[in-house]
This record gives C-alpha cells, structure tokens and sequence, in this order.
C-alpha cells in the first residue's frame, strides 16, 4: 500500500497517474507498494515469471540480451516516469521475461501486481493507453538499435557513443566491456578502435575510464 507522505511525489513522478480519477487513485493506493533495488542488482533474469511491473521513481533500469556467444546487446533503458514494455508484455501475454533488466543507478519504483495491471489494462482506458504509449516508445527505440547494429560502422558508433558520454562527463568512467556491450559487439573490436583513437591523440583510455581530448575530431568521425 501506498502512504498519504509518499502519494504526491509518486503522481507528480508517474505522468499517468495525474491523470487518473480519484477511484483509480484510490485503487492504486490500495495495490501498488514501493520498492527501493540498489545499483547493480538484476530486477529480471531470462525465464523468470514476472509477478510485478515497476514503474520508476528514481534511477535507471538497463534492459539487454546475452547471445550465444556472450555478446550483450542493449535494448533500452527506462528512467523516472517509465516503464519496462517487456515486463508489460509479459504480463499480458503470460509469459516469461525474455531478457534481462539490470539496476544501473539505484532505483525507487512503484510495484503493481501483475494481476492487478491485467485486471487495468484490461478495463480501465488510461492504463490501456499507458501500455501502448510503452510499446510505440520502446519500438521506436529497438529499431533504432537494428538500425545501429546491422548497417552502421563500428567506428563510428564508437565515435559517437564517446562523443555524448563526454559531453556529459570527462572522463567518462567506463570500460571497453561496458562500450561493447551497449553497442552490441566484441570487446576485442572495440578495444581496437579504442587504441586507433589514442594513437590519434583524440582520447586517452586508462583502467576503467576514457578521457576524451578532441571532442571536434569524435564528432566527425562520428559523422
């Protein structure tokens, strides 16, 4: 259950909620609870069955496949305000979780039920439309991941990948597994580029961080 403190800034977090009547508030009150899942832990592994779909407070949540070869592949991210379509549609189908969801920053979400989602989406128009605003986003999102991976040059994702990192940070504290795996290839490959880069003088890499030194040169390779 949710308490009368925490209600306010949970609407003002969750977008779909400021819309709701005070009867489905109300319902919400009744069968949601909070959550608190620090960084690093696995909110879903493949195979599990999903009993609850979190709606996030606060952090990021990193949804990914692992391929038979170990290669990890990114699919989305989902922060404050959103959901997990994955998680949705397992619910709704009755299946199990097809991927994995990883807590990057530590989390605060709201979970429901998944007998209460189905139970809402299944009557309820506000929650039926927040289900298919999650999957137009998130399907816009994945083929934007196709699109990267089948038809874009490594080199120049990895240009581009380092050139928003570092906008936002400089250094950027990564690692040549962790820029492998969010773009969907083999950290030898990435390691490569990562040193043809350094010859260049436009980064310089150390154990766990890349220090970006020529954003203007990233940002034309990128191109």
């Amino acid at each position: 259950m949710i308490g009368d403190r925490d209600l306010p800034r949970i609407v003002r977090a969750l977008p779909v909620l400021q819309e709701a009547d005070a009867a489905l508030l109300r319902a919400f009150r009744e069968r949601a609870s909070l959550a608190r899942i620090p960084a690093g832990r696995d909110v879903f592994v493949e195979g599990d069955q999903v009993t609850a779909i979190p709606l996030l407070i606060s952090g990021t949540v990193r949804v990914y496949q692992i391929g038979e070869t170990g290669r990890e592949v990114t699919l989305y991210r989902f922060r404050p305000g959103e959901s997990c379509v994955l998680t949705a549609n397992a619910i709704l189908t009755r299946r199990t979780f097809p991927a994995i969801a990883t807590v990057e920053e530590a989390a605060e979400a709201v979970m429901i039920p998944a007998e209460t989602f189905r139970a809402w989406v299944a009557r309820d128009d506000l929650w039926r439309g927040f289900f298919f605003d999650l999957v137009a986003q998130r399907l816009a999102s994945v083929m934007g991941v196709v699109d990267e991976v089948a038809f874009r040059r490594l080199d120049r994702r990895v240009a581009a990948l380092l050139l928003r990192r570092g906008r936002l940070a400089n250094p950027i504290p990564i690692t040549h597994q962790e820029i492998a795996a969010e773009l969907g290839s083999a950290r030898e490959a990435v390691s490569r580029l990562l040193e043809d880069l350094a010859v260049k003088g436009w980064i310089s890499s150390t154990r766990g961080q890349i220090q970006v030194n020529d954003l203007a040169a990233l940002e034309k390779a990128a191109r």
